[in-house]
């Protein structure tokens, strides 16, 4: 019995797979739809799961989340002999301290992160405490010359091997490396006295480790230490990266979806074409189940076909842009994220799955169309015409209701995923809303036609949309995406270069290796005449309710109120600040705590809290964490042993440069310790572009893909739509008259879409700048309109319809009388 439903089945799956031999173009289209939609999909996931894996692998490098650890209650560094009397007095601790370094490479310096730990005291669990499993591992570790243990990923990244000799910026030497598994990227681990030396801290740690178990109830620390418990729950830098991620998963998905569409298009067209065959299977005896079992099989084949080039081209796709995201990440977040792409079996599996999941939604549509029919309707045209007729009318409902429901996210939603609900909600529903709309905008045009020609173009460009409605839903996507991310990010440019030039007032920028240094350059610079003033701040790392924050003080001088980037301040704010009375907040801080001016916040310092009234809320953009601007006096009142962390100077006018060449040749700084305003500048701009830079590309690429759309639609309709023309050449218009009219309705249809495409960009950029933006990272954008912006992309868009037309069209001029006459032939 088995055999013989296998058989039926087969048969019946012959039937209908020899319409893709008789139809190759409609099968390449459909496999394009699903490789190009598998494709982008799965190259953004290949992009997230590299870094998260890397965020993975730094969170487990000390045992994982949950990780208890002592640090001071001001975040300064805490000195060593903390750890030995917290040892004496019983407490599992294990001192660690981090810091960064510049390292001189083939392909110019690179900033990695350096940790110092105590193998001994380690507790267990963590990567690094199982990374030691035998005594020579522990002892080549500790002897000298030491062990720098890294990640093989973070050696191709610099382009070095293991045998290779590690020298840092400032000429020292690092321990020989040695690859270890498990060790996240970007980072290098060396014994703590070691590090030490290294980073110029001898005696100090960074923070001290306690071992879980001990750690359960915090208890009371030792000794009235001046230490403070923290758990290293959630990973802080998972956390402020999160965001990040979920828009690439959102652009990811906005390009699956358009892809979606061309399958759509295709499966719906040859669904239709294949009416009457599938009316002969069942005049033949081939059951309804049998024939849908076999329509199924028949999709699936197709998906894992198309999935299966779409899975590799997505691993080519995120080979090429992982070079950027890493970069964005380490730019904005210093989150080290492996350049290397290394994925699991479970990432390949994904992308099939999610390959047959596309398949099925875009094209069981069509199935279910063809199975709500009378058998004896599945042959007439006019039927599958009225019942896509209804199909669209169903969406146009389903349209409005997404509009309405996005009302609602905007009057009563909250939070990231609130934003980008209200965003796939406007770009649906206004997607399924278009074919009404165009279908207004030709009965518009109808009404001012004259003569029959006319006529026919308005009625025959209506009679089109049934085919080319997919397609324009997926142009009408892509160009509202690119206008709405175009604009966010060309406001961002022109906020961030202003914001720059406020934020980056001195000349000169200099951060110290050390509190002697720091006082000798400041003598030095006393006595240069170029020097007009000094502006020395110091930053010190915090948390303020949960936060990671940064605490900045600096000194009473007319600069900052000229210069500082205010949003709102209180009246006197400058005067206040320098008093000790208040500090000014960063606008991500201010928005994650619901601080208004006038409030009151807590600072933990060595003395004491430090209460602050909200004196001005200031724009710090590119930084993921909050930030507090404080007076330098009363910072230094309260944390007495922290040095001066950078020190600002304005010099006389075009001698910047010469002065910090000077500066860095007299006290031997590293080039990353001493830069003057341009090229501090400049880097900025860097790191900006890098962070869109992915973001750019996969706009593009969707963009592309609604183009593709469009052609694989009119290819797909190319065959019948030479006997939808034949009656006008019957009667007398040439195949260059009837080609040029086609052309011109692709062109017209097109500049509909992109009358309703402008707007729903514009709104889109509105909830990008006004929703995301601020839920995601704390900030809001000022409003900029980019007409010229909007004129190219619409060119870019008509450009990709013509091309996309050519084809078709010049088969429509290149026609013969005798294909033209077959035509009539064949009418059924």
């Amino acid at each position: 019995m088995s055999g013989g439903v296998l058989g039926r089945l087969g048969w019946t799956l012959h039937g209908l797979l020899s319409h893709w031999r008789r139809h190759p173009l409609q099968a390449a289209c459909l496999l394009v739809g699903l490789w190009l939609a598998t494709a982008l999909w799965t190259g953004v996931q290949a992009l997230n799961s590299q870094a998260r894996d890397s965020y993975d692998r730094a969170a487990q490098l000390f045992g994982g989340s949950g990780q208890s650890v002592l640090v001071s209650p001001g975040g300064q560094l805490i000195p060593q002999q903390r750890f030995a009397e917290l040892r004496r007095a019983g407490w599992p601790v294990s001192p660690v301290l981090q810091g960064s370094v510049s390292v001189a490479t083939p392909g110019g310096e690179r900033r990695l992160q350096l940790t110092g730990i105590d193998p001994l005291s380690l507790p267990s669990g963590g990567a690094l405490a199982t990374g030691m499993q035998s005594t020579d591992d522990l002892a080549e570790f500790i002897r000298a010359p030491g062990r720098s243990w890294v990640a093989a990923d973070t050696l191709a990244d610099l382009g070095v091997n293991a045998a290779t000799p590690l020298t840092l910026a400032d000429g020292q030497v690092l321990p020989p490396l040695q690859v270890v598994a498990d060790m996240p990227p970007g980072m290098l681990v060396v014994d703590i006295g070691r590090a030490q030396q290294l980073l110029n801290q001898p005696g100090l740690l960074s923070e001290l480790l306690v071992d879980n178990q001990f750690a359960a109830g915090q208890p009371a620390i030792a000794n009235d230490l001046p230490l403070i418990w923290e758990s290293r729950g959630e990973a802080d830098l998972q956390r402020l990266t999160d965001s990040f991620h979920l828009n690439l998963t959102a652009l990811g998905l906005l390009a699956f979806v358009v892809g979606l569409f061309i399958v759509h298009a295709a499966a719906g067209l040859a669904m239709e074409q294949r009416r009457g065959v599938m009316q002969t299977l069942r005049a033949c005896g081939t059951s309804l189940r049998m024939l849908v079992a076999a329509l199924l099989v028949e999709l699936v084949l197709l998906a894992l076909i198309g999935g299966s080039l779409g899975v590799l081209s997505g691993f080519a796709l995120a080979g090429l842009l992982m070079g950027d995201v890493a970069a964005s990440l380490r730019g904005l977040y210093g989150a080290q994220v492996a350049g290397q792409l290394s994925l699991g079996a479970g990432w390949w599996l994904a992308g099939l799955g999610m390959s047959l999941l596309g398949t099925l939604l875009a094209g069981g549509s069509s199935v279910l169309t063809a199975l709500r029919m009378p058998v004896l309707a599945w042959a007439r045209p006019q039927a599958w015409r009225e019942a896509q007729g209804r199909v669209v009318a169903r969406l146009s409902a389903l349209g409005v209701l997404l509009l309405s429901a996005a009302l609602l996210l905007i009057e009563f939603g909250s939070g990231l995923l609130a934003g980008f609900a209200l965003l796939a909600c406007l770009l649906l529903g206004a997607a399924w809303l278009l074919p009404v709309f165009l279908q207004g905008m030709l009965r518009l045009g109808a009404r001012s036609a004259r003569g029959p020609i006319g006529q026919w173009f308005w009625a025959d460009s209506q009679q089109q949309l049934s085919g080319l409605s997919m397609a324009l839903m997926a142009l009408l996507l892509a160009l509202a995406a690119n206008v709405g991310v175009g604009s966010m990010t060309e406001g961002f440019r022109q906020t961030f270069t202003g914001w720059l030039d406020q934020r980056l007032a001195a000349d000169i920028y200099i951060r110290p290796e050390s509190a002697k240094q720091a006082a000798e350059i400041t003598t030095w610079l006393q006595a240069r005449p170029e020097v007009r003033a000094q502006l020395p701040s110091w930053q010190l790392d915090t948390r303020i309710a949960g936060w990671p924050a940064e605490l900045s003080g600096v000194i009473d001088h007319p600069l900052y109120a000229q210069t500082w980037p205010l949003l709102e301040s209180v009246p006197g704010a400058w005067t206040a600040l320098a008093a000790g009375q208040g500090a000014m907040v960063s606008e991500q801080l201010g928005y994650r705590l619901g601080l208004a001016l006038g409030d009151q916040l807590v600072v933990t310092t060595p003395a004491g809290e430090w209460r602050l009234k909200v004196l001005g809320r200031y724009a710090d953009y590119g930084n993921p964490r909050g930030q507090l601007l404080v007076s330098a006096t009363a910072l230094t009142q309260r944390w007495i042993d922290q040095p001066i962390t950078s020190l600002g100077v304005l010099s006389a006018p075009g001698r910047a440069a010469e002065l910090a060449s000077e500066l860095q040749t007299h006290f031997a700084l590293a080039g990353n310790r001493v830069i003057d305003q341009a090229s501090l500048k400049r880097y900025s701009r860097d790191v900006f572009e890098q962070t869109f830079a992915a973001t750019a590309a996969l706009n593009t690429l969707t963009l592309g893909v609604a183009a593709i759309a469009l052609l694989t639609s009119l290819l797909s309709l190319a065959d019948s739509r030479l006997s939808q023309l034949a009656p006008l050449w019957a009667m007398g218009l040439r195949p260059s008259q009837l080609a040029g009219l086609s052309l011109l309705q692709m062109l017209v249809l097109a500049a509909f879409t992109c009358l309703m495409a402008i707007p729903l960009g514009l709104l889109l950029a509105w909830c990008l700048i006004d929703v995301v933006n601020v839920q995601a990272f704390g900030w809001r954008l000022p409003w900029h309109w980019f007409p010229a912006q909007w004129a190219i992309l619409v060119g870019l868009a008509l450009a990709a319809v013509l091309l996309a037309s050519l084809g078709p069209v010049w088969r429509i001029a290149r026609a013969q009388p005798g294909s033209l006459l077959r035509s009539f032939a064949n009418e059924s």
